[in-house]
């Protein structure tokens, strides 16, 4: 029994001892500082950015000039639209391609009226005996 005692004393000596151990482990932590962000923080802090000149623009940057503006179209009077007009109406027109015999193309010569006429015309279809 006395060992038993003897045990039960030393195991929860042990356990106390552990608890105050793990206690103070855990409740005295050490914060460590960053020294090598606070170095950064510094001489981020402590920078100051060269002065510029007030011409180093120049050679990088081409002036701006504003396009010229559009001209308004001239507009005819009536008496220059009514010539044209009659001029226009008055022209003869460009001769187009005839039709010849051969291929009923238009050929040099042939009356465009002519060919009209005759595409206009009823033309006999003959049935199909089978």
């Amino acid at each position: 029994m006395v060992s038993s005692l003897i045990a039960k004393g030393a195991f929860s000596v042990a356990r106390s001892a552990s608890r105050s151990q793990v206690r103070a482990i855990s409740s005295s932590v050490v914060v460590s500082k960053d020294h090598v962000t606070e170095i950064y923080l510094r001489e981020l802090k402590a920078y100051k950015a060269p002065a510029k000149a007030a011409d180093a623009h120049v050679g990088q940057v081409r002036d701006f000039h504003a396009p010229q503006p559009p001209k308004a179209p001239v507009v005819p009077s009536s008496a220059e639209l009514s010539s044209q007009l009659e001029t226009y109406a008055a022209a003869e027109p460009d001769l187009a391609p005839k039709k010849s015999d051969k291929g009923g193309e238009l050929t040099e010569g042939e009356d465009v009226n002519a060919y009209l006429r005759e595409a206009a015309a009823d033309h006999k279809v003959e049935a199909a005996h089978h």
